[in-house]
């Protein structure tokens, strides 16, 4: 019995070291040979070698300036009334719920006094609540509120949106997106 007892914990041993520390170290190598730039973030610098953010997870614009992003029910974990670092997830709200409706149209009202026809992902938070995209056609409505206020063409901003659109995934899985945070530092370059 004592002699079985000993396979099983010696069983249980090697099992937990491989499935514990040779598993982990094996994808944490991969990871950083194959996949560097996506393993440790997708973080994205600006001209100045500075890290901004994430190409993964969404930022909050408000200035005229620049292309702002969906809502989010976490403001992303930026500035004072932000949930902290590391919390994702969609306010849970039913549709009916009234601090829902309230709040999609403040942002509708938020929209039209800027000049901006709302879109669903415009209004809408999405259900991780840190999205970093936006439609092709939330990026649209936005361009002649940038161009005016950078003072540069239509035909300038619409090549940069081009340029910062994320594809369907291998051509056929999910919708074209416009990374705000790419085509916002873009726009810095111009």
């Amino acid at each position: 019995m004592i002699s079985e007892l000993m396979i099983g914990v010696r069983n249980t041993f090697i099992l937990w070291v491989i499935t514990a520390i040779f598993y982990p170290a094996l994808l944490l190598i991969i990871g950083q040979v194959a996949f560097p730039y996506q393993a440790n973030g997708s973080l994205i610098t600006n001209a100045q070698g500075e890290i901004v953010g994430s190409a993964l997870i969404g930022q909050s614009f408000t200035s005229e300036r620049y292309f702002w992003s969906r809502p989010s029910t976490i403001n992303y974990s930026q500035g004072e009334d932000s949930a902290p670092t590391g919390i994702s997830g969609a306010s849970n709200l039913a549709p009916s719920n009234p601090d829902l409706i309230t709040r999609i149209q403040q942002e509708k009202t938020r929209l039209q006094q800027a000049g901006i026809e709302p879109t669903a992902d415009l209004v809408y938070t999405s259900g991780s609540g840190l999205d970093p995209h936006i439609t092709p056609e939330a990026a649209q409505v936005q361009v002649a509120r940038v161009a005016q206020a950078r003072s540069i063409s239509t035909e300038e901003i619409q090549e940069l949106i081009v340029q910062n659109t994320d594809k369907r995934f291998l051509g056929i899985f999910g919708e074209p997106g416009v990374n705000v945070l790419k085509l916002n530092l873009a726009l810095n370059q111009k």
